[in-house]
């Protein structure tokens, strides 16, 4: 970067050269003498030069100050408010930045001078009268429309901004190119207005007060699609999203207008959503280049700028899979509002994963639809900064301000937001500043709380009688031809009004806004109700086993650290045996040979929080030189992706599933660093992944991974919150479901996403394999252990993942307690680390034979079919669920209404495990060993609930 601006200002220097050797030669002979321009950059004039040569060089150097200050600061002043409410003071300006503060004054207005390199608004001309190059200045910086750029410290790029801006004539457009601007502006008023005449009542977050949003997308699609886009993916916020749908996306008005009869019945399962939060899919010719493109726009919640990651993770994964490696084909486009702009922090985290190798979109267009409010909050006391967009600076992406109310002004921004995207792979903003004919909803009262804005508002010409007007006095239209064109469009909204009546059932699948062609029938069903058994060929793990544990590379120096891991792996594979690191290879392994690709993000995921995984492997004497073992297990495999993450959850977690949603066939997984750190994406969580399905019918097969149990290290860190998952889940605790067919995969496909806590590698590496050969998608919630990561007993034999084995839903007592079930006095079902604590603990207390302990992998969906045969076999033992977590956390309250039911309530299942309480652990050593030796106690003392009420 040093480098980089080494360059720039190597550049720089050079073109000043010329522009003071232009000086030269236009002053008197000998005035300015032989000058180096960094001696007068920095202000040090010669001693020895002439005055009069000193006054012209301070003169030019003053006009220079003048352009800079314009290119600084203009968009300050510019009329950016439809409104007039924000007015700009351009006298006030030019005392602050013009004439008095540069040494210049009235009498310089028509003295001719020099223009520097870094201004275009000469031309062809090198030189201009002052008073000319104020008036281009102000018609540059000061009008509609308000460039911030200066900030961004590549030279380059600030010249070719101020090459677009400043350029005499620039903005100018054809007849042909006003008439489909206002035919556009025509269709997006009129799409409201019709909204408003049939559903007076109804709630739609219309577009009133900003309608040049739709042809503003749609320029930047045409102006992209000329640049070779074929795909755009879009997210939005609810306001004006139907007529994005209608105009941009092009879905059937029809469809549009049944989602306000409240009598149709939804066809597909779920709950389905507002209208304007669904989003939508398609492809179509692109009109002004004849080109096909794909338009989508995602489904989000209410929840503002959460969808920012997730179109980002999408289009990403579009790239991915095209092998669009520079963001030529497929691009995204998101809309924001101002206030939540400013206001929500996901922004910030989507901007800054904009550059990085792993997240990188390769440029990103953002929209802002400045509404100068922010529900009832007024921007002063909504934001801290000058603008709303000012979060975008620290990406160095140029800011272009415009008033919204001139539309040729958006279309230009609009051109020069496209082509800035596709020359320089970079993030560009959009604020269109408009405002909000009507309240937050259309049953809203703006008066309550913002009486002047709304009184000026009320007065305010809507635009497309102001643009057509302009448009009919140059006669680029006549004012039949433009009524013909309104009457056009009012025709088509009827008939499709009309046809919409004919509706009778509301598909929510015609919203879907990532199709996967192939994958399910036509019915969008799953194409069987099986899974395939998920064990592996003994040569297969052999080869994972011996890659996994070596250096493909050659001349490859590695830690020491490293190689000793690597030659316990070693040690492990010619023992047949796996320990955790082991089983997560060969379930990616395994997966890759099958052509699936696999994506492993997070933060510290390439070596792994608890230094077990190192699947990027560093050379110890060569900068940057790395190599990913994964990458060299076949000839013809998919590709490994393991990226650590910046340091975000809610940002990230956001693009993996994303990411996940262009494929069913791929294996995207989120490792949080500790379990308790998804708290900061819990937005993703509870909008997104838990209720995705069922309200976008949109299945997604992302994966978490938590690190989660009570390892004596304090209440942060040791707990994934499981319960929070558990709560979430939909199976009915009280319903004993029916065991037909595959029980297991009807179960799985039935719920809306499934929770395990694997003991065993063997069993994790099955869990993993599982999610891609089911015949669907669920999301997958994996509490992965830290302390059990290199337990010796927390292993796994080859045999555990051998053709024909399959994910263990639970891991049954095969000791003594088993081989006497009748002679078992109490079960105790557990899940996870604990069961490995309650082994010791029963080994040595000599009870092996008295007490039977059974593992629950996947606690959600609960296997009620497997705990009834439990149950069954030991008739004559109590239960007992054990839990290292306090009991108002962990799993208790989920598992004991379903064994209950599994009872029919005729046998209480007694609790052990640590008391209720706020924190998730202790913070004192001491206190959390005396915990467990507490509950260790209870859980092995047979005279423990004999006295207890049920």
């Amino acid at each position: 970067m040093y480098c980089a601006w080494l360059e720039d200002h190597k550049n720089v220097h050079e073109s000043w050269d010329g522009f003071f050797r232009n000086i030269q030669a236009s002053s008197p002979s000998g005035e300015v003498g032989e000058r180096r321009p960094s001696a007068l950059l920095q202000g040090r004039v010669l001693s020895h030069s002439h005055d009069m040569a000193q006054k012209v060089v301070e003169d030019h150097l003053a006009v220079h100050t003048l352009i800079r200050a314009y290119q600084i600061r203009g968009h300050h002043v510019a009329q950016l408010d439809p409104l007039g409410i924000l007015e700009a003071d351009l006298d006030s300006f030019l005392c602050q930045v013009g004439l008095v503060n540069t040494g210049l004054d009235e009498s310089d207005l028509d003295r001719s001078f020099q223009l520097p390199p870094t201004t275009f608004i000469g031309g062809q001309e090198p030189t201009l009268p002052l008073r000319e190059i104020i008036r281009r200045l102000e018609m540059s910086y000061c009008g509609h429309i308000g460039v911030e750029f200066m900030f961004i410290n590549n030279v380059d790029q600030c010249q070719w901004i101020r090459q677009k801006f400043e350029t005499p004539g620039i903005m100018q457009f054809t007849n042909a190119e006003k008439r489909t601007l206002l035919a556009r502006l025509i269709r997006s008023t009129r799409f409201e207005d019709f909204l408003a005449r049939k559903w007076s009542s109804e709630k739609r977050f219309g577009l009133e007060g900003c309608e040049v949003l739709i042809p503003a997308l749609k320029t930047i699609i045409d102006k992209s699609s000329t640049a070779g886009i074929d795909s755009v993916i879009m997210g939005m916020p609810h306001r004006g999203r139907l007529n994005v749908l209608a105009n941009v996306i092009r879905k059937d008005l029809d469809q549009i207008f049944c989602q306000f009869d409240p009598k149709l019945e939804a066809a597909d399962e779920g709950s389905g959503d507002v209208k304007y939060h669904l989003g939508m899919y398609h492809e179509r010719i692109n009109r002004g280049t004849d080109k096909n493109i794909t338009l989508s726009l995602m489904a989000n919640p209410s929840h503002l700028e959460a969808v920012d990651p997730v179109v980002q993770g999408k289009t990403k994964a579009e790239q991915f899979y095209r092998g669009d490696s520079e963001g030529k084909k497929v691009m995204s486009i998101l809309m924001h509002g101002d206030a939540a702009f400013a206001g929500q922090g996901v922004v910030y985290e989507t901007f800054h994963l904009s550059e990085l190798p792993s997240y990188t979109t390769y440029g990103t267009i953002h929209v802002v639809v400045n509404n100068q409010i922010g529900f009832t909050t007024d921007p002063r006391v909504a934001r801290s900064s000058p603008y709303p967009t000012d979060v975008a600076r620290v990406v160095n992406a140029p800011i272009f301000h415009v008033n919204a109310d001139d539309p040729e002004a958006v279309m230009y921004v609009c051109q020069v937001a496209a082509e800035w995207r596709t020359t320089f792979n970079k993030d560009v903003v959009i604020d269109l500043v408009c405002y909000r004919r009507f309240g937050h909803n259309e049953m809203d009262e703006p008066m309550f709380t913002q009486p002047l804005m709304y009184k000026q508002i009320r007065r305010q010409e809507h635009v497309l009688k102001k643009y057509s007007d302009k448009l009919i006095a140059e006669g680029v239209v006549t004012l039949q031809e433009f009524e013909e064109e309104v009457a056009k469009y009012d025709k088509i909204c009827e008939e499709a009004y009309t046809s919409s009546k004919d509706e009778k059932i509301l598909h929510i699948r015609h919203w879907l806004d990532s199709p996967w062609p192939g994958f399910f029938t036509a019915e969008g069903e799953p194409r069987s109700m099986s899974c395939l058994p998920t064990g592996l060929d003994e040569d297969v793990l052999q080869h994972i086993g011996t890659t996994a544990s070596s250096v493909p590379l050659e001349d490859f120096k590695i830690h020491p650290g490293v190689s000793r891991i690597l030659r316990g792996r070693a040690d492990l594979v010619k023992n047949r045996q796996l320990d955790w690191a082991l089983g997560e290879y060969m379930a990616f392994g395994s997966l890759l040979k099958d052509g699936i690709h696999v994506r492993l993000s997070g933060q510290d995921v390439e070596r792994g929080t608890f230094s077990h995984r190192h699947h990027v492997l560093h050379d110890q004497e060569v900068d940057k030189r790395i190599c990913v073992p994964m990458n060299h297990l076949w000839q013809n495999q998919a590709l490994y992706t393991v990226c650590n993450s910046s340091l975000s959850e809610y940002g990230v977690l956001g693009f993996e599933l994303g990411f996940a949603m262009a494929s069913p066939n791929a294996l995207i997984l989120w490792e949080a660093q500790f379990g308790d750190f998804h708290n900061t994406a819990q937005c993703i969580i509870d909008q997104f992944i838990s209720s995705g399905q069922a309200k976008w019918v949109r299945n997604n097969g992302i994966i978490l991974l938590l690190p989660h149990g009570m390892e004596g290290m304090g209440p942060e860190h040791s707990s994934a919150r499981p319960e929070r998952f558990l709560q979430m889940s939909k199976d009915d605790p009280d319903h004993f479901p029916e065991f037909s067919g595959d029980f297991e995969v009807q179960q799985l496909n039935d719920c809306n996403w499934i929770v395990v806590n694997c003991s065993t590698p063997a069993n994790y590496c099955h869990v993993l394999r599982r999610q891609i050969l089911l015949p669907f998608r669920k999301p997958l919630i994996i509490f992965t252990p830290k302390s059990l990561l290199r337990h010796p007993d927390a292993r796994s034999s080859f045999d555990d993942l051998a053709k024909g084995t399959k994910f263990k839903r639970l891991i049954l007592d095969v000791g003594p307690a088993s081989q006497s079930p009748g002679q078992v006095k109490r079960v105790i079902f557990c899940t996870g680390k604990v069961y490995y604590e309650l082994a010791k603990e029963r080994k040595q207390q000599n009870m092996e034979k008295d007490i039977a302990i059974i593992r629950l992998e996947q606690i959600s969906p609960f296997p009620f079919d497997l705990v009834r045969e439990e149950v069954d076999k030991y008739s004559n033992a109590e239960l007992v669920w054990c839990q290292e977590e306090h009991k108002n956390m962990g799993y208790f309250d989920y598992v004991r209404p379903r064994v209950l039911t599994v009872v029919a309530n005729k046998k209480p299942i007694w609790y052990v495990g640590r008391d209720p309480a706020a924190a998730p652990a202790t913070g004192n050593k001491s206190t959390h060993v005396n915990e467990l030796k507490r509950f260790m106690d209870t859980a092995f003392n047979l005279s423990a609930f004999q006295e207890r009420d049920l």
